[in-house]
Order: C-alpha cells, then sequence, then structure tokens
C-alpha cells in the first residue's frame, strides 16, 4: 500500500511540474520576406545586383565593399556566392579557386582563412585591389545592420545546412533568401528552413508543377524565370499565385539592352519581370525607376 501511494505521488509531482512548464513547439517565425515579396505588393527591390557587383572599375565581385559601393547608389538585392574554406570559414567567392579574382592562386577548399587573407581581390579588369574576400558572417552583419537583401548561392562544395545555420547564427533570416536550382534542392533547403524564402527555378510551367508537387508552399517562392524571356503565360500564373518573378538578363540580355537601348529593361517588367537580376545595375535601376 505504501509502495502504491509512493507512486501516486510521484506521478502527481512529475504531472504538477510538467504543467508549469511552457509548452514547446515546433513552429518558427516566418521571415518577413516571405510577406514581403508578393506579386500583389511593390514595396521591394525591383534589380538583382548578380555576384554583388561584377563588372565595376576597382569594385570587385563579391565584396562587402563593392556591396556598400553599390548600396550607396541604388535600392537592390544582392546576389552573393558562399563558399568554404579548408578550416570551415564560410567566404564570398563564385569560382571553385581564387585565380580569377585574386592575386593568389589555388582551390578555396585547400586553403585556410588566414592563407586567403594573404592576397588581394581583383576586379573584372584585372586591376589589384585592397580588398580582401570577406567572410560571409561580416557581410551577413552588415546586411543585418543596414536592411539588405541577399540573395544566398550556396556552392556545391558547402552544404546548405552549414549556410542556414550562420545565416540563423547572424540573425538574418530577415534579410536572406536561399537561391535553389532544382526541385530536390528546394525541397531540403525548405526541410531544413521552413522560415526562409526561397529563390527556386520556375523557367517554366513543367518546372512549376514540379515545386508544388515537391510541397514547396507557393508563399516561399520568388521565382526565377531563367535567363531567357519566357512566356507571358508563365508570368501571368505566376502572378496568379502571388509569386514575384526575376528575370536574369545578365548575359544576353544584358547585352541587347546595352546596344538597343536601355528602354528594354522597362519593356521586360512591363512584360511581367518583377526584378531584373543584372550585371547592369545602375542602367537598369534608372531604366525602371
Amino acid at each position: 500500500m505504501k509502495h502504491f501511494l509512493y507512486i501516486l505521488i510521484c506521478c502527481a509531482f512529475i504531472s504538477c511540474k510538467q504543467a508549469k512548464e511552457p509548452a514547446k513547439t515546433s513552429e518558427v517565425e516566418a521571415s518577413k520576406l516571405i510577406a514581403l515579396f508578393k506579386a500583389s505588393n511593390s514595396g521591394y527591390p525591383n534589380i538583382s545586383v548578380h555576384r554583388g557587383g561584377k563588372g565595376l572599375v576597382n569594385y570587385p565581385e563579391n565584396a562587402l565593399e563593392t556591396l556598400k559601393y553599390v548600396n550607396d547608389s541604388i535600392v537592390a538585392i544582392y546576389e552573393i556566392d558562399v563558399a568554404q574554406t579548408k578550416d570551415g570559414q564560410l567566404v564570398l567567392l563564385h569560382d571553385s579557386s581564387i585565380d580569377r579574382t585574386t592575386t593568389g592562386s589555388g582551390k578555396v577548399a585547400d586553403l585556410t582563412y588566414n592563407e586567403l587573407k594573404e592576397f588581394n581581390l581583383k576586379d573584372d579588369h584585372g586591376n589589384e585591389t585592397a580588398f580582401k574576400i570577406p567572410l560571409f558572417s561580416d557581410v551577413l552583419t552588415w546586411s543585418v545592420k543596414h536592411n539588405v537583401i541577399l540573395t544566398v548561392d550556396i556552392k556545391k562544395t558547402v552544404s546548405q545546412e552549414t549556410v542556414i545555420n550562420a545565416i540563423r547564427t547572424a540573425k538574418a533570416e530577415d534579410v536572406s533568401i536561399i537561391i535553389t536550382y532544382d526541385v530536390e534542392q528546394a525541397i531540403t533547403a525548405y526541410k531544413l528552413a521552413p522560415e526562409l524564402l526561397l529563390s527556386v527555378s520556375a523557367r517554366n510551367n513543367d518546372e512549376f508543377d514540379r515545386l508544388l508537387e515537391g510541397g514547396i508552399p507557393k508563399n516561399s517562392m520568388l521565382a526565377f524565370t531563367g535567363t531567357r524571356l519566357s512566356d507571358a503565360s508563365l508570368f501571368k500564373r505566376l502572378h496568379d499565385n502571388n509569386i514575384v518573378c526575376v528575370l536574369g538578363t545578365l548575359g544576353n540580355l544584358d547585352k541587347s539592352a546595352e546596344a538597343k537601348g536601355d528602354s528594354l529593361y522597362r519593356q521586360w517588367k512591363e512584360n511581367g519581370a518583377d526584378i531584373i537580376a543584372t550585371d547592369r545595375p545602375f542602367a537598369a535601376f534608372k531604366a525602371i525607376n
């Protein structure tokens, strides 16, 4: 009998303790960007700067100083590339090697961050600058402080989880968009970080259908429609689902605008491209704003 009473008292104590503890929830607060980037809205930046600024004299791509320079003149989103060093540091770099963009050589995966700091960044015209390859964490800190939106291109040698953890550590969820290139990447990114806005590849109706079949919520999508002009029906379908469309003019379309006139940027926007992803951010911004 005494043993039975002891069990009852223990159960009552445990129940009381559990009642006092706050209920745990798996829900996370959604990034503010999910509410902002809607086709029905108009308050988001309409220029995306490729590689943080490409082709600029004395300002290298994927450099924090370049982001600051461009951001002083226009309101934009900045597409950046994240790679990982030999000692596990996340840095901004597009190529697998540092040969093209720095005064050094070798693969970033074979070099420590301290070794990278020995070299200077070069602009796309071959001019050496005093700038260094930046840490992703430093770029996130600056972006949070100045409320600058980044679209984060995760290089193949880096895991999505590592980059997402860095974003969370910096409390940069409200300024970070994860870039994905196929349905599988989109699915894994959504499972890892359902609170983040995802840039997904929706270049045609088939790709969009596969994203929907994969369970990616429409309100988590920022649709990259490719670097060629899509049919107007695709833009309409995405807009009907309240999804913002990004057109990549980097490459041939930028060259067309440079040759035929920057009014083409305005024409492409009127045809359904909500955001222009470009290597000519100043010209495109001036044309459509």
